[in-house]
């Protein structure tokens, strides 16, 4: 059974583009930039894989013709991964031509722990080939992070923090939330070091009130890094970083494919089952 898309509207954009412009356009207007995400994982026949990095190119020139303040995230398993590691790494760098000849962005998202490795390697090759027109996203809670992020920041990388959100052992990840915060803390401080403009990603305010104090107390400007939110969660906040000077970025999901990053918001906190409950019988 095919669930409605009304379960997911909270946080996912829409299932097309053409429905996803004008909220991406109401947050630029509130002076907060964009990440567009098109849903989707693991795609497992070279047809399709095509067709991914076809529309991935094609949101590209969709969000140049739109005139939005907006970069995309891509998933390597959707441009071929799983199939052949050296097919992935060839649709990487035909979409960073296109990213490149039009001076945009493009975030590679970081998926479950088995695709770390590979995920870090192919980003190095983009890196060098197309500097800072790619960028990565290291989750904090996984303990071979401290090395990972100590190597891309030495590159000077783009880098966006997040604690991570899939499910992983004890003996891959950190399990207890304490933890992870003090992670997260512990690589944001190398990302402000040594790199141009890290991106904090979180909904945690320990760790939102702790960047922003670090960052004054060792005169780091507002101006040299980010916050960074998921669609659905916390606008409000986020139109005062907007306000308070602080550079502001949400990631906007769309696509036909929602229900595994659906089902992932619903587990990350109990409040958000009960959101949607709840406005499953608004008109």
């Amino acid at each position: 059974m095919k669930l409605p898309f009304a379960l997911a509207k909270r946080f996912v954009a829409g299932e097309t583009f053409d429905q996803t412009i004008p909220k991406v356009k109401e947050l630029n207007k509130k002076d907060i930039t964009v990440t567009v995400d098109l849903l989707g994982e693991n795609v497992e026949d070279r047809q399709t894989a095509d067709q991914t990095v076809e529309s991935y190119i094609q949101l590209l020139q969709n969000i140049d013709q739109s005139d939005l303040n907006s970069t995309i995230s891509i998933k390597l398993t959707m441009m071929g991964l799983d199939i052949d590691r050296n097919y992935c790494r060839d649709n990487l760098f035909k979409l960073l031509d296109i990213a490149r000849e039009n001076d945009q962005f493009v975030r590679i998202d970081m998926e479950s722990s088995d695709y770390t490795q590979v995920t870090i390697n192919m980003f190095k090759e983009a890196f060098q080939e197309y500097g800072n027109h790619a960028g990565i996203v290291i989750q904090a809670y996984l303990h071979r992070t401290k090395d990972d992020i100590e190597e891309l920041a030495n590159m000077g990388a783009d880098v966006r923090l997040c604690k991570g959100a899939y499910k992983e052992p004890k003996d891959i990840a950190l399990q207890n939330m304490d933890d992870i915060r003090v992670a997260f803390k512990e690589y944001a401080k190398v990302l402000l070091e040594k790199t141009p403009y890290p991106r904090i990603a979180t909904h945690d305010d320990e760790i939102i009130n702790w960047t922003k104090e670090y960052t004054g107390q060792n005169g780091i400007d507002p101006s040299r890094f980010e916050f960074q939110m998921l669609y659905g969660l916390r606008q409000k906040t986020m139109e005062e970083f907007a306000s308070d000077e602080y550079n502001a970025r949400i990631y906007v999901p769309f696509g036909t494919m929602w229900f595994a990053y659906f089902k992932r918001r619903l587990m990350e906190r109990k409040e958000n089952i009960w959101f949607v409950l709840s406005t499953l019988f608004q008109k």
